[in-house]
């Protein structure tokens, strides 16, 4: 962080201490639902929150942590044992539909947990046996349904919808997320069980598409196009802009769900990297696979070089940086999308490390104005999206949030914290976007994710930053 950078944010923590008028509404009571109307109950998390909200001396934070951190388990969380064997089904929040990024993330802060909690336990190998099915039934598939024979809303999209599919939007993220699930799960838990031969298909087509969306030879099975919508749609036939081959993988869709500009999108390469690796580790641990784990490992080792080769760019003002997508011709798309994979979450999902030349600087222009979706008024800052373009200025709780995970500056983090209480308008709980200057117009009072990420960043703070809290 540089001096200047280090002296704003000094001063907008001083102004949020001594102005009331920066500050929202408190959080006074706890906007839990009542004991018997939860979803899913574990006798750990309820601990953990107890332990937290008697250590943490400001209240509101602790009261935040009380509402968010369990809020998928309270209200999204569809658990079931079929013949014995766990079955989970995730809601984002307010859309009824199970996202593989979404509920892989909403899920990641309770995984430690696992350990000491079998019930827990049950819950996630169930949702990871689902994600597995889900693979199966289409790998390019982003959102599925519980009941598999539903039809989507969705169906008339030019594409190949099947039943149980929401939508077929491809992100490579969807996949990568499903493998980080189940090697930390397997990591903390030692539990093999989930690691079965319908696991291991599935992890096979997952290479299998991430090599076809290489597009050596050809352009790949998949395309899409949605009438009506700029942001949800691919151009050339449904198949995305042009590209020229490099050893990255296509990602089709951002993981805020809107199409790439140019398909190489670096931050879902640099997580494909990390997830493959983490497949290649399970798979030489478990199976009797090594032609697979070779063939993961050699593909990381592709398409990082490939980012390394045609991923890095010259940007104007900040040098040498990774760029947020390109083409392999010599085009790059210069911003970052508060959603995650993106470049500040490089770190955070398993690539490189904080300290890395490269990533400094890449972060410190996407927190800068010249990041087209980083906005700022008076009061407030943070990344936002193109996916809220039609809004307008809206800062995304997840940006805020992911900046504070990332950080090694005590006041840079206590900076978010003071935006996320004075930003959550009263109601207790994280949105997906509000508006720069006015945080009680926003979007999505259900978004399950932001809620866990939240407490995910308290949990990380009160075990490595206490004194922050």
């Amino acid at each position: 962080m540089t001096r200047k950078e280090f002296n704003r944010l000094s001063t907008l923590v001083a102004a949020s201490l001594l102005f009331p008028s920066f500050v929202q509404a408190s959080v006074a009571i706890s906007k839990r639902p009542s004991p018997a109307k939860r979803k899913f109950v574990s006798k750990a998390v309820d601990e953990l929150i107890e332990e937290i909200k008697l250590n943490i001396s400001d209240k509101e934070l602790s009261r935040l942590f009380e509402n968010c951190f369990p809020n998928t388990l309270d209200t999204t969380v569809f658990f079931e044992l079929k013949n014995g064997v766990p079955d989970t089904y995730v809601i984002t929040g307010d859309i009824d539909a199970m996202w593989q990024r979404d509920s892989s993330a909403q899920v990641n802060p309770y995984l430690p947990l696992c350990a000491k909690d079998k019930e827990l336990s049950l819950m996630v190998e169930g949702l990871i046996r689902r994600q597995t099915r889900n693979i199966l039934l289409d790998p390019y598939a982003n959102a599925f349904y519980k009941d598999e024979s539903k039809k989507s809303q969705w169906k008339n999209d030019k594409t190949e919808m099947k039943p149980g599919v929401h939508e077929r939007k491809w992100e490579l993220d969807s996949l990568c997320y499903c493998i980080r699930l189940a090697h930390r799960y397997w990591k903390i838990t030692g539990n093999i069980s989930v690691f079965d031969q319908t696991w291991l298909n599935a992890m096979k087509l997952v290479v299998a598409t991430m090599k076809a969306q290489q597009r050596k030879n050809d352009k790949g099975p998949y395309h899409f196009q949605r009438v009506g919508n700029s942001h949800d749609t691919l151009p050339n036939s449904g198949y995305g802009s042009e590209v020229k081959f490099t050893g990255m993988i296509c990602s089709s869709f951002r993981n805020s769900d809107d199409a790439t500009e140019y398909l190489y999108n670096i931050p879902e390469n640099l997580f494909a990297i990390t997830a493959l690796s983490q497949l290649a580790e399970i798979v030489q641990s478990i199976f009797p696979e090594e032609t697979l784990a070779q063939e993961c490992l050699q593909l990381a080792n592709e398409v990082e070089n490939a980012v390394i080769e045609n991923g890095i760019a010259q940007q104007k003002d900040f040098g040498k940086i990774y760029a947020y997508e390109c083409d392999g011709k010599g085009n790059y798309l210069f911003m970052e999308d508060a959603g995650i994979p993106g470049l500040i979450t490089i770190p955070y999902l398993g690539y490189g490390n904080v300290n890395d030349e490269i990533y400094q600087r890449t972060r410190s222009f996407a927190l800068s104005k010249a990041n087209p979706y980083f906005f700022q008024s008076e009061k407030y800052e943070g990344t936002g999206s193109p996916h809220l373009d039609w809004k307008g200025n809206m800062i995304w709780h997840l940006g805020i949030i992911s900046r504070a995970i990332t950080s090694v500056n005590d006041e840079e983090i206590k900076y978010c914290l003071q935006l996320l209480k004075n930003t959550q308008a009263g109601t207790g709980f994280m949105h997906e976007g509000f508006r720069k200057n006015n945080p009680n117009d926003f979007t999505r009072s259900w978004f399950a994710w932001a809620n866990s990420y939240f407490g995910e960043l308290i949990l990380k703070i009160y075990e490595e930053k206490k004194y922050l809290l």
